[in-house]
């Protein structure tokens, strides 16, 4: 592949998102959680907490890949583990520093993303006083959606994530980010999604469970082919029609919208759907710089790239070939994807939900029907509306 003088593939899209680990421990014991419980077994070996030092040379890196490619801005994204076992005055300072160190003209968007139940008045006051906005994750609006979700002794974290999720609605909107939610098809969607809108988010996202051809999701055979069930897809299509034919727009809804973009040929940024390359790279506690936290659910040392900010610019993690395969649009596609209809909108779907051990990740996504279940709802949904018929 012809290369730029400093060795980058010319092809190669800079980061433009960072997702900075600033802790790497959580307060919760989440069961089904795939950083924690699933395969990868590397946060035990890393720092609890990034030091000073690591958090220092992460802001440069930021300013250094920023500078070299022009970025007119930048995503910054304090996580963890729980990002505010750090403290908010710890998020508030590496916040400030990218920000200082950026080029004139760089906005430096930071979220925050935790599970709320650490989140006091001082806190978001802080956090929005240095224009950290927070993003909160729930399995839900209810204290029955939440059951899996448990402190460490097995106590419930609801009371304390309802409080937190209702300090930022009732006192912070300014600072609230919206809520991630993981779609389990074993509970109502519309009761799900409207005990979410209860809690007043701007912006709503719903994921996929991390899984996989080796390692399937709850619910789902490893088996492919003709009239395999689709219980993620059904429960989609179920809150897509709530959501699309309410009187007005309640929240916005990532997946939804990006795959109506998508089906109207509009530009779309998800790393979900569409073939748009991706641009987030992480930097872990202890400096290394890694691809994105899903691919942990594959295997262990998945997102490993051997490089880390002390000794490596961001520039290097775009010549890793795991970031390469991530750029390469739908050449890093299974024959199957490359030739599917919905390619475009579909975009083989998110990149670890395609892996097998026996062959990596040049597979269909293991939601491949419930994809197309969803993105064929919503594509007679928008024909019926541009038709002027029925919403």
């Amino acid at each position: 592949m012809p290369s730029l003088p400093d060795g980058v593939p010319v092809d190669a899209v800079p980061f433009g998102q960072f997702i900075v680990k600033v802790h790497g421990r959580c307060n919760l014991a989440c069961r089904y959680c795939y950083l924690y419980e699933g395969p990868d077994r590397t946060w035990r070996d890393r720092p609890s907490a990034a030091s000073p030092a690591v958090l220092d040379r992460t802001a440069a890196r930021i300013a250094e890949h920023a500078a070299s490619h022009g970025l007119g801005s930048v995503a910054l994204v304090l996580h963890g583990g729980e990002p505010l076992l750090a403290g908010p005055g710890r998020l508030a300072a590496l916040a400030d520093a990218v920000r200082e160190r950026v080029p004139a003209g760089c906005a430096v968007r930071t979220t925050v993303q935790t599970n709320a139940t650490l989140l006091t008045g001082p806190a978001v006051t802080t956090l929005a006083r240095h224009g950290i906005r927070v993003g909160i994750s729930l399995d839900g609006g209810l204290a029955a959606h939440n059951t899996l979700r448990t402190d460490h002794a097995g106590r419930p974290s609801w009371p304390a994530a309802s409080r937190g999720a209702r300090l930022l609605a009732d006192h912070h909107p300014e600072a609230y980010a919206g809520i991630l939610t993981v779609v389990d098809p074993r509970t109502d969607p519309v009761e799900m999604y409207e005990s979410l809108l209860a809690l007043r988010p701007p912006a709503l996202d719903l994921l996929l469970p991390h899984g996989n051809w080796s390692s399937p999701p709850p619910g789902l055979p490893k088996a492919a082919g003709p009239g395999r069930p689709t219980p993620y897809g059904d429960w989609l299509c179920t809150v897509f029609d709530r959501w699309w034919r309410a009187p007005r727009r309640e929240t916005h809804v990532r997946l939804f919208e990006e795959c109506v973009a998508l089906l109207l040929g509009l530009p779309a940024a998800t790393e979900s759907l569409g073939l748009d390359p991706l641009n987030a790279v992480v930097v872990e506690t202890d400096g290394a710089i890694e691809q994105v936290d899903s691919l942990k659910s594959a295997y262990d040392g998945a997102a490993a790239t051997g490089l880390d900010v002390f000794h490596h610019t961001f520039d290097d993690a775009l010549r890793h070939p795991g970031v390469a395969a991530r750029q390469a649009g739908a050449d890093a596609l299974a024959a199957t994807c490359r030739a599917c209809p919905l390619l475009t909108v579909c975009g083989g779907g998110h990149y670890a939900h395609r892996y097998r051990a026996d062959n990596g990740f040049r597979n269909p996504s293991v939601y491949c029907a419930d994809l197309e279940r969803l993105i064929r709802h919503i594509a007679e949904r928008l024909a019926d509306a541009t038709a002027g018929g029925p919403p």
